[in-house]
């Protein structure tokens, strides 16, 4: 894999913004993950990073609670997207937790209602209040996004079948049988062969969500660990595919566990940087 390029500011159209507010957040490595990547992906692309919002305490909330409470903060990342997919940008976002898209994906429906969302999990995240065995909003977030439940955040539907959820290994029972009753695309974490997802893309623009316990804990750490993720290069290599047949409209990067160390942290950030080039080089070259 190639190393980051360094990308004038007159060059790019992007934008990237971290959210350091509480969502649904259990504990306080993932937002201290958004202080280490979001700055550093700014200076990938030659863009300074906006870091909105400060960090609370952690807690194991009900979804209720949480909902409540990170209202502000869901809105805000959906109006990111509003304001970068509206003026031609591509918004890059950088969060603790998934429960920005139940925001994100229906700003992506409003401007971009051609595009696809490739959803890169360990999860599915496509929960409801009925089926979910936690009550956490996090793992509900999608199926809030795609109107299987409402959030009451006024929010539009992102259509279900336009969605291709891909590394997923780890489903709760209600969660899975919403999933088959759904048109959404669910592609597993072995990935035999690329060509089944760029099917499923079928070339037109995608937004991408990338929560890094997609990877293998082995090789990122995860607050919800589940075995057998994707290695560094396979991560590397289906982003490299998306990015060379679909235009690229914008990615959220979630869930990026940052460990104690300067030395630790400048690694992983390192390792995301070099597994999501592909997708900056779109960004940063305005396709």
């Amino acid at each position: 894999m190639e190393g980051p390029v360094s990308v004038p500011a007159t060059a790019t159209r992007a934008s990237v913004v971290g959210l350091r507010c509480r969502t649904s957040d259990r504990g306080t490595a993932s937002l201290a993950g958004v202080d280490v990547l979001a700055p550093r992906l700014g200076e990938r692309l030659g863009v300074p990073a906006r870091m909105i919002g400060s960090p609370q305490p952690p807690r194991d909330g009900v979804w209720e609670d949480d909902l409540r409470e990170s209202r502000g903060c869901l809105l805000e990342a959906g109006g990111q997207v509003d304001d970068a997919l509206g003026t031609g940008g591509f918004p890059v976002l950088v969060a603790g937790h998934c429960s920005i898209a139940l925001t994100t994906l229906p700003a992506l429906a409003r401007h971009r209602p051609d595009s696809r969302v490739l959803w890169l999990d360990a999860h599915g995240d496509f929960n409801t209040p009925e089926t979910s065995p936690s009550g956490f909003l996090g793992g509900m977030c999608l199926a809030g996004a795609c109107g299987r439940w409402d959030a009451a955040l006024d929010q539009p539907a992102f259509p279900a079948e336009r969605l291709v959820l891909c590394g997923i290994r780890d489903l709760d029972g209600g969660e899975r049988g919403l999933l088959e009753r759904c048109s959404a695309t669910v592609i597993g974490a072995s990935l035999e062969t690329l060509v089944y997802l760029q099917n499923a893309l079928d070339e037109a623009p995608v937004y991408v969500h990338l929560d890094l316990d997609v990877l293998d804990p082995g090789t990122m750490p995860a607050e919800f660990p589940a075995e057998d993720g994707l290695s560094e290069e396979k991560l590397y290599d289906l982003l490299d595919a998306v990015a060379d047949s679909c235009e690229v409209v914008g990615l959220e990067i979630t869930g990026f566990e940052a460990p104690d160390g300067d030395a630790p942290r400048d690694a992983l950030a390192d390792l995301v940087l070099r597994a999501v080039e592909p997708l900056l080089a779109k960004g940063s070259n305005g396709h």
